[in-house]
């Protein structure tokens, strides 16, 4: 009586899709063994792919083979050759295996005596055509996937920032976390600043909440996904290529370009990187009153807690505790406070600034109107060419990819572009002006980077403590006319009258309310 092991083989998408399940074929195999006086002495059940032979069950019973502790076994039974294997090659490999010791793996419907020669065209057939199921399969499912990503759509694992879901109909989608997405816009509008590298930019969001891995923060701020770009790689002769994707961009075009702009050192503000943390945001913009050097900060830990001082590193001795020094420069800044009148002129000055700015929109909208006119004229003419056979098929392509993309760019170009509105930049601009009287509050309620950033704008050369308050030889010049604080209005100081300016740059920030970051 033949001894034999019955191997049931299935994989998930088989037993969704096409029905097959061990029970099935447990019951085939025990009917053929009864039927033929086969004495079964093992039962193996695997559900894994056929591509290889490393399945974790398929790898024991090879195991205990190669062992001889199977020394009664002469059959390896399953229902049809691609429960075997759905790799021609591995196939052939493995049967001349199990033959040297002495098993003979078989099919029960579709039986083959392999001592027969002629039967091995069989078995090439039987072999070949689940490999060649597969490959078709593989080679259908990556076209169907670049037909998606031609279409905008992203079908793999969401990158930071966006959640998979899928629409109303059954398609998979992507959409926005809320949360990440709120993290990732952060570290680029900080990066694009050009004042921090990415691993202070990566350490401060880590702080602020996000969960984001080390080694893949590189990837990412690189990777066009998130301006809204997909990119399509090459394939079979096929260029690599950008399309416009069908998911929200977390970041606008310009914000992106120059974060990449920075990373590759154009526009990086080569400059000392101060280190410090909320308790001395005053670290880096302070001098000594006794030598004149800068101060450093450190902390000094108690029996409860960490004590924080300013200090000189000269032998002057000079040290503050970093609490008073904190507190001194909040009641400078509580000081600043625009005299009356200003906010008038300056929204006398905003008002022509912003009239001015939407003109200069509405032309830029014009001229690159009439170039994409001019592209898709140009278009038109070469379809012309075409039909009448004085171009060719390839010219025609060629050049309808090439003007396709111009177009592209000059409309993703012209969506950027729009006319401002008038009352909500004049609503945004009295909220800002609203806030440029408490420079105060917003230093103590802002992060690291909202206080450095305001005393920055305020103060071009450092501070000097005395010990009781804050002196500077001069402050910025746009801040002084706003709030008067050396002079009069009319620049009587230096005998000039002062000259029509436009808004300073330093307003903008204010203008924004404090975020988690």
């Amino acid at each position: 009586m033949k001894t034999a092991i019955l191997y049931i083989r299935v994989s998930t998408d088989e037993q969704a899709d096409k029905g097959y399940s061990q029970r099935s074929q447990e019951e085939m195999l025990l009917k053929y063994c009864n039927s033929n006086n086969i004495y079964v002495e093992k039962v193996i059940y695997e559900d894994y792919s056929a591509k290889t032979f490393f399945r974790p069950e398929w790898v024991k019973l090879l195991s205990a083979l190669e062992s001889k502790r199977s020394k009664r076994v002469n059959l390896i039974l399953f229902t049809k050759w691609d429960r075997f294997s759905r790799n021609a090659g591995d196939a052939y490999m493995m049967i001349n295996t199990l033959r040297k010791l002495g098993i003979e793996p078989q099919a029960i419907e579709q039986p083959l005596d392999l001592n027969v020669p002629e039967n091995k065209m069989m078995l090439a057939i039987y072999l070949s055509a689940p490999e060649v199921e597969n490959d078709r399969r593989a080679l259908n499912v990556i076209y169907g996937m670049r037909r998606a990503m031609k279409e905008g759509r992203w079908l793999w694992k969401a990158p930071y920032g966006y959640l998979n879901t899928r629409t109303p109909d059954g398609r998979p989608t992507i959409a926005l976390n809320e949360e990440e997405a709120k993290h990732m816009k952060w570290m680029f509008e900080t990066l694009a600043l050009g004042d921090y590298n990415t691993e202070q930019v990566l350490l401060q969001a880590r702080r602020n909440g996000a969960k984001i891995k080390r080694n893949r923060f590189w990837g990412q701020v690189r990777n066009p996904f998130y301006k809204g770009i997909i990119k399509i790689p090459e394939f079979k002769g096929e260029p690599e290529t950008e399309v416009m994707g069908q998911h929200t961009a977390i970041v606008s075009t310009e914000i992106f370009d120059r974060v990449q702009e920075v990373l590759d050192g154009k526009k990086r503000k080569r400059k000392t990187q101060i280190v410090c943390n909320d308790e001395i945001p005053l670290r880096g913009f302070l001098n000594c009153p006794k030598c004149n050097r800068m101060l450093t900060a450190s902390a000094s830990k108690g029996r409860n807690q960490y004590y924080h001082y300013y200090h000189c590193t000269a032998t002057c001795g000079v040290r503050f505790k970093a609490k008073e020094v904190n507190e001194a420069f909040l009641n400078k800044l509580a000081g600043f406070k625009p005299k009356p009148g200003l906010k008038e002129v300056y929204k006398i000055i905003f008002e022509e600034v912003s009239n001015s700015l939407n003109g200069s929109a509405v032309s830029e909208q014009k001229k690159l109107q009439k170039q994409i006119e001019d592209l898709n004229s140009r278009l038109a003419k070469a379809r012309d060419l075409l039909i009448k056979g004085d171009l060719s098929s390839d010219d025609y392509k060629a050049a309808k990819k090439q003007m396709s993309e111009q177009i592209l760019r000059l409309e993703t170009h012209m969506d950027k572009i729009e006319p401002n509105s008038d009352k909500e930049l004049t609503k945004s601009f009295t909220k800002a002006l609203e806030y440029a009287g408490k420079l105060d509050f917003f230093f103590s309620k802002g992060d690291l980077g909202q206080k450095r950033r305001i005393i920055g704008s305020i103060f071009p050369e450092n501070l000097t403590f005395d010990g009781v308050e804050h002196r500077t030889a001069r402050i910025n010049e746009v801040v002084n006319l706003i709030y008067l604080v050396n002079s009069e209005i009319g620049g009587k100081k230096n005998g000039q009258r002062p000259s029509k300016m436009a808004l300073p740059t330093w307003v903008g920030p204010l203008g924004i309310e404090p975020s988690t970051y």
